[in-house]
Parts: structure tokens; sequence; C-alpha cells
């Protein structure tokens, strides 16, 4: 059993520490709509890196610059950061504590306590090469004007030639409205997803995502020295990856 160290809950944090440590006695639940299901831990997290196996992970490869630092945003238990600190310097980042020493337990080199929505407070201008937050945090960004102030951040951060990989649900899919949270809005391209994890009796808070079509990524970088250069969806149709480039 891990002791809570936060004094928001933090059910998933904790239990991804717990499956990496082998203390894992109860599921982690997603919930949301009155319904919840669980959670694929080691699926998602603990799988490993493989760019030569999944098309995916080297599509992340080929939208980052691996010639200068790397910045993993919402690094979770920090796999994609294992596999790049190899190859280049990389910044792993969390805002929970629970991660953070996930991430340091499985060797990860830099892995910091961090607001992926306050860069610019912890780095400087033109501190990485490239960024990327591959989860669907994105959706945190709560707005429009949110999400341009975070890709306002993310240009801050990163230098004249930078590189972004991000990732989101596209509402206007088919199967989208069939997501646990999913609350439509009448606006083209835009949706909301409402949901909240439970560990072991521990209720986090409850997570508004804002869905992000590609489309309005494409409107929300206008302005912030940031082009989508490339668009890729999952086997499913509804997860896209996108990669963001400074011309």
């Amino acid at each position: 059993m891990v002791e809570e160290t936060d004094p928001v809950p933090d059910p998933f944090g904790r239990a991804i520490l717990e499956v990496h440590r082998d203390e894992w006695d109860e599921p982690l639940y997603q919930c949301g709509d009155g319904y919840r299901r669980e959670h694929p831990i080691e699926a998602f997290y603990f799988s490993g890196f493989d760019p030569d196996g999944r098309p995916g992970h080297r599509w992340l490869l080929e939208g980052l610059d691996l010639d200068g630092p790397v910045l993993d945003m919402g690094a979770g238990a920090g796999r994609h950061t294992l596999y790049l600190q190899e190859r280049t310097e990389t910044v792993a980042i969390e805002p929970s504590e629970h991660l953070v020493t996930t991430m340091r337990e499985r060797g990860v080199a830099d892995a910091r306590r961090g607001d992926m929505f306050a860069l610019s407070e912890g780095f400087g201008r033109d501190r990485f090469r490239s960024a990327f937050a591959i989860g669907t945090q994105l959706g945190l960004a709560g707005s429009m004007d949110g999400l341009r102030a975070f890709l306002s951040d993310i240009a801050h951060v990163t230098d004249p030639d930078g590189r972004a990989v991000l990732d989101c649900y596209d509402p206007e899919s088919e199967g989208a409205s069939g997501m646990l949270g999913f609350r439509a809005d009448p606006t083209p391209g835009l949706a909301h997803r409402v949901m909240h994890f439970e560990y072991e009796g521990d209720v986090g808070p409850t997570l508004h995502f804002r869905l992000f079509g590609p489309d309005r990524l494409r409107e929300a970088c206008v302005g912030t020295r940031w082009t989508v250069a490339d668009v890729r969806y999952g086997d499913e149709g509804v997860h896209y990856r996108a990669a963001l480039g400074k011309p």
C-alpha cells in the first residue's frame, strides 16, 4: 500500500505505482455516466515502446527531432522517455508525485513534477528541440483559448526549428459518442468528456476533457508559430495524433 502524499486524491497515479511495485490489489476503474470499467494499466503504461513493431510508435519518432532535447509532457510511467533518453536528453514531467516516483524507480533519468499547462514557469525559452504529449491530456486545456495558450507555451520552450506531437479524440469520428463520459457540443469539431478514476475506494477529482478535432487544432495554431504538418488516426478511427512544426 502506497501512502498518499498529495492533498488531492490520486487514485490513477497510486494504482500505477502499486502495479510497478507489484503491490496491486484491485483494479483501477474509469468512471462516468454512472458506469465504470477497468482501466488496462499494464497494457497502456508498461507494454514498452516498440517503433519497429508498432506504427504509432514509429510515427511518433518521425514527428520529433532527436538532435536536441525532448520534453515528454504527461509522461505516465515513462515508457516513451525510457526509450528516448538512450538517444537524446529527455525530460519527463507529471503533476502526480506517484507517477514521478514510478518513473524514477523505473530508471527515468530526469523525471520532474510539473504542469504541462504551465511550461514557461519551469523552463526557459528554446529549452527543447521537441515536445510531445501522448495520452489525450491535451483535452485538459479546457477550451479553445486554453488550447491556444498551451500551444504558445510549447512554442516558447522549443527552439525556432521545434517540433511537437499531440494526440486527442476527434468528436466527429464515428464511434466518438460511445466513449465513456462523452458530451456532445453543437459547435463542429468540439465535444466534452467527463470522467474520474477510482482505486481501492479512493475517488479522484472529476476530469473535464475538451475534445478538439484536427480542424480545431489547426485553428488554434494560428498565431502560435505552429502549423499542423500531419494527422494520423488510430485503427479505431476516433483517436488521432498530430505532428506540429514551425514553418
